[in-house]
C-alpha cells in the first residue's frame, strides 16, 4: 500500500531535555514519513521548549522564521564560571563565597540593565558557530585558543523573576529570569556576562524556550503526543500566523505563481505572504523598487 504524501505544515515541539535538536528532526521524520523535514532555532540538548519544525513545503518557511523574536525562561546561577557557560561544562572558576553574599539586588538590577537594549555579544565558545569552516565547539575540544568576534544581538527585556541564594557552603545565587531577544542571542552568553561583570562568574543551569515569534507553549506538542497522533499546522495557516498578509487578485497570482515579480502596494519591510483569492499561500514576498521580490514560492 502505497503510503500517502506527508502533509505540509509545521509542527510546534515542545522539546525535551537531553535531546539535540536534530535528534528531534530526525524523529518527526519517522512520525511524518518523508526526510523534508528541518527546524527554525536550534535549541540546545539542556534546553527545553518551543523548537519549530517545518514539514513538506513548509522547510521554505523555517529561514524566515528563524530571524524572529524569542522568549525564555532561565536560571541563572551566579558563583561559577564554566567551559560551556552552562550546567553541562565543568567549572572553571567558583568564587569565594563572601563576594557572592555581597552582591547585592542593585548591582544584579545594573548590570541586567547593561545587558538589555542592542549590544555587542561574543557568542559561547562551545557553540556550533563556524571559525574558517570549522565550529567553534570542535577547536575548544582540540585544545585551540581562539577568540570569537562579537555580534550586533538585541535584548528587548531582560527581568528578574526570583532571587534564591543557596546554602551558606555553596557561595552560589540563582536568579530566575525572563529574557525577549532577537535571533542570534545566546542566553548562556548573557549568564556568563552577568556573572562576570558582577566579578563572581555565572553560568545557565535550566533553559525553556517559551516562545518563537508567534508560536508559543500553548501550541507546543511533546513527542509523545505527536508519536500518538501526528498532525501539522497547515501551511496557510502557519504563514498567516507569522507574516503579514497580501491577497492578491487572480491576474497578480498566476504571475507570482510562475515567479515573476508584480507591482505591491505599501508593505512592509520583511517577508510578506500573499495569498491566492481561493486561499492558497503563493509565496513569501518583499517589498523591492516597488515590487515584490519573491522569497519563497510555494507551487501546488
Amino acid at each position: 500500500m502505497t503510503r500517502p504524501p506527508a502533509p505540509s505544515g509545521l509542527v510546534v515541539v515542545d522539546k525535551p531535555g537531553g535531546l539535540t535538536s536534530h535528534g528531534v528532526v530526525s524523529r518527526l521524520r519517522r512520525f511524518a514519513g518523508t526526510r523534508r523535514v528541518g527546524h527554525a532555532g536550534t535549541l540546545d540538548p539542556m534546553a527545553t521548549g518551543v523548537l519549530v519544525v517545518g514539514v513538506e513545503k513548509a522547510t521554505r518557511l523555517l529561514g524566515h522564521l528563524a530571524l524572529t523574536e524569542k522568549e525564555y525562561a532561565a536560571t541563572i546561577r551566579l558563583g561559577q564560571a564554566t567551559v560551556t557557560d552552562d550546567a553541562e561544562g565543568e567549572v572553571t572558576a567558583s568564587a569565594p563565597p563572601a563576594a557572592v553574599a555581597a552582591v547585592t539586588r542593585e548591582a544584579v538590577d545594573a548590570g541586567i540593565a547593561a545587558l538589555t537594549g542592542p549590544i555587542q555579544q561574543v557568542p559561547s565558545k562551545v557553540s556550533a558557530i563556524k571559525v574558517n569552516g570549522v565550529r567553534s565547539y570542535t577547536r575548544v575540544r582540540e585544545g585551540e585558543e581562539f577568540e570569537l568576534a562579537a555580534r550586533p544581538v538585541t535584548v528587548h527585556s531582560f527581568t528578574v523573576q526570583d532571587v534564591r541564594p543557596g546554602a551558606p557552603d555553596e557561595g552560589v545565587l540563582d536568579l530566575d529570569v525572563t529574557v525577549v531577544c532577537s535571533s542570534g542571542t545566546y542566553i548562556r552568553a548573557l549568564a556568563r556576562d552577568l556573572g562576570a561583570g558582577l566579578g563572581v562568574g555565572g553560568h545557565l543551569t535550566a533553559l525553556r524556550r517559551t516562545r518563537v515569534g508567534p508560536y508559543d507553549l500553548s501550541g507546543a506538542r511533546t513527542l509523545d503526543e505527536l508519536a500518538d497522533s501526528f498532525a501539522v499546522l497547515p501551511l496557510e495557516d502557519a504563514a498567516a500566523a507569522a507574516f503579514p498578509r497580501w491577497d492578491v487578485d487572480p491576474a497578480q497570482a498566476q504571475l507570482l505563481s510562475h515567479g515573476v515579480r508584480i507591482a505591491v502596494p505599501e508593505l512592509p519591510p520583511g517577508p510578506t505572504a500573499a495569498f491566492a483569492p481561493d486561499g492558497r499561500l503563493l509565496a513569501l514576498v518583499e517589498p523591492h523598487d516597488g515590487q515584490a521580490r519573491i522569497l519563497a514560492g510555494f507551487p501546488s
